[in-house]
Parts: C-alpha cells; structure tokens; sequence
C-alpha cells in the first residue's frame, strides 16, 4: 500500500455516519432485564421500540430547533438527526409485559424475563 492509499482510508473513516449510535446501560432489576438510554432533545413521539423475547430495537430522531450553518460552529459533538441501537438480549423476555418510560431525558426500557 502506498501513501496516498493510507491517506485515502483515513479521510474515508472521518466522514459523518449517517444515523447515530446510542449509548445505553443494560442491567438486571429483580426479574426485569432494563435497558436505559439517554436521549436528551428527542420527542418522544419520534422514537420507536420494537422489542422481540431476544433483541430490542430503538429508532428516532433528535432535531435542533435552532438552524446553525456548519461554518458558525467552533466545537461541535452533539449528535441531530436519526439514531438507532439494536441490544441483543441476555435472556428472553416477554414482549407483551415489556413497559418504556423517557423522564429528564433518559429513556427506560423495562423488560420481564421469561
């Protein structure tokens, strides 16, 4: 591999992602499996579970209310637009009883195991 090669590959892992990727804590509770997410500026109407007895799936997105063009920033690390997070279970739960819940932002996702 020549320079220009390695320099091409680092200037390709660089670009934006194109959806964002949540960060969670999952933990047990009793007999529940809990999952939490911060998700902080996001409406809670634009967020969807889809949860299975093995995996659960969150999906939204977070918009800024103020239009900031790219060249007005001088640091920039919080994440608008669409997001999503696939958690593979440790243990399979029942869907039915499965309850969310978003407070100061933070998402909570409690999920009874089987």
């Amino acid at each position: 591999m020549n320079f220009d090669d390695f320099e091409a590959k680092l200037t390709a892992k660089k670009e934006p992602q194109e959806e964002g990727h949540l960060t969670v804590d999952v933990f047990r509770s009793g007999n529940d499996i809990v999952i939490q997410s911060t998700i902080a500026g996001a409406d809670p109407n634009n967020i969807d579970i889809s949860i299975t007895k093995d995996m659960v799936t969150i999906k939204g997105t977070r918009n800024t209310e103020e239009k900031i063009k790219p060249s007005d920033f001088y640091h920039r690390e919080l994440y608008w637009g669409s997001f999503s997070r696939s958690i593979l279970l440790p243990a399979d739960i029942d869907p039915d009883k499965s309850r969310a819940s978003m407070k100061n932002g933070v998402l909570t996702i409690r999920l009874p195991r089987l």
